[in-house]
């Protein structure tokens, strides 16, 4: 029997943040601040929702007027491309939040 019964019984609230030996340390959610982004956490970025894209002629876009409309490479239902700075970074569906549009990421697209 050890001397030292405290340190033989330790309480579930003295292991907390711990990781058992052989057991992989839980992923940080994505709400989780990383310490070390902190210093990039205030750099603007410009994200779009692209809905689909169409090739015109310049006539073609000159003759384009209020009512026009525009037939994209897309289907209904389709994903739309999410941007980052120009960049694919995603791709999700449109849905609607209030009275504004709005994007549910659905897939997120590892860059190559």
């Amino acid at each position: 029997m050890s001397e030292n019964k405290e340190t033989d019984a330790l309480e579930l609230n003295e292991l907390e943040g711990e990781t058992p030996a052989g057991a992989a340390p839980e992923p940080s959610s994505p709400a989780e601040p990383d310490a070390g982004l902190e210093a990039v956490y205030d750099i603007p970025v410009k994200v779009s929702a692209v809905l689909g894209t169409c090739d015109l002629q310049i006539h073609q876009l000159l003759k384009l007027g209020r009512g026009a409309v525009v037939e994209l490479d897309r289907k209904v239902g389709e994903a739309v491309d999410i941007l980052v700075n120009d960049r694919l970074v995603a791709r999700g569906e449109v849905v609607i939040v209030e009275d504004k549009l709005g994007i549910t990421m659905t897939e997120i697209v590892k860059s190559r």
